[in-house]
């Protein structure tokens, strides 16, 4: 038996698009009873602000075949059968492979990954054009066990005025889950590595100012009840959620720009699917402009050397990763075996 399709009418640049939405009454976030058409419809209504901060550069699909309570699944490269309006780039993984991957254009190419039982949107950092240099910086605000999203606020706030400090504009918004995501919009002038030395030593800074309530500890027993500044998120192929997508939790929040105004009195499971279309009718989108006026991590990287010249040098990177020149022991100390005597 054909399984239910609805056919929704999209807009392109040269006019509709029709596109066939399979299963549209299947239920993707349980606990709020939204399905797989509501996320269509959501996508189409948040298309220029989706579009924005996500378009135009390599992303990937985070699928579910059930819903968001099950196990999904990570695509990257363009399945067999994907439709001519869906771009994709060729671009290099920190192992050396190249493939290509998924390039969003227009709003039809997100609806098609809906389609495709896509619920999150993971974009990089850079763009389509030149997917080697970073267009922002992220930094992602983890709160460890004790602390909270207030915790991560104040954090937040004090990083704003870091980054300030060294010429760059920062942008924030919820994570759709527990935690923030700081953006800064840059130029396009350095590899992932220079921009991870420059979230690196930002972070730093923090942590030097703010020492009970911010780490860059890499291992979890080490963080304490502090917020995990997490610098990892800059590297090539690491990918946050992006701004407007929804998170693959049975409420269907989505992941929020805010202003900074707004920021400590801020309710992130207030942000779903279903409320965020008329927050952008009657607020507008927090991240207009985001990207006018790109700063330089120039003033980082003088601190990056600073603190190298001091002894600080590279950070762990995450345990999928090559081993990195001048990257610490990944097996901490206390745990390492002793040399044989």
């Amino acid at each position: 038996m054909a399984s239910e399709r609805v056919l929704l009418q999209v807009p392109g640049p040269d006019g509709d698009r029709e596109i066939s939405l399979s299963s549209p009454n299947r239920v993707v976030f349980p606990a709020a009873g939204v399905t797989k058409l509501e996320l269509a419809e959501y996508m189409i209504a948040v298309a220029q602000p989706f579009l924005a901060a996500n378009g135009n550069r390599p992303v990937s699909l985070e699928r579910f075949g059930g819903d968001v309570t099950e196990d999904g699944f990570f695509s990257k490269n363009p399945p067999k059968g994907t439709p001519d309006y869906v771009d994709s780039v060729e671009v290099t993984y920190n192992s050396g492979r190249h493939h290509p991957q998924i390039v969003l254009t227009e709003v039809a190419a997100a609806v098609w990954a809906v389609q495709m039982n896509t619920v999150v949107f993971h974009p990089w950092a850079s763009l389509a054009g030149n997917p080697d240099n970073p267009v922002e910086l992220r930094i992602d605000f983890d709160p460890q066990p004790g602390t909270d999203l207030a915790d991560a606020i104040v954090a937040a706030h004090a990083m704003r005025e870091v980054l300030r400090e060294a010429g760059l504009t920062s942008f924030i918004k919820t994570s759709g889950n527990r935690g923030l995501h700081l953006f800064a919009p840059i130029e396009p002038t350095h590899e992932f590595l220079d921009v991870r030395h420059a979230v690196i030593a930002a972070c730093r800074e923090l942590e030097r100012r703010l020492p009970d309530r911010v780490t860059t500890n890499w291992w979890k027993e080490e963080r304490g009840e502090r917020i995990f500044l997490d610098y990892n998120q800059a590297n090539r192929d690491r990918t946050m959620a992006g701004a407007y997508s929804a998170r693959p939790l049975p409420t269907a929040t989505v992941s929020t720009p805010v202003t900074w105004d707004e920021l400590d009195t801020v309710v992130p499971s207030a942000f779903t699917v279903r409320t965020i279309p008329d927050r952008l009718l009657t607020l507008g989108d927090p991240w207009a402009g985001f990207a006018d006026n790109p700063g330089t991590i120039t003033h980082l990287l003088e601190w990056w050397q600073r603190d190298v010249d001091n002894g600080l040098g590279e950070l762990p990177f995450p345990p999928d990763f090559p081993k990195m020149p001048g990257e610490p022991p990944r097996v901490q100390p206390s745990r390492a075996k002793k040399a044989p005597e």
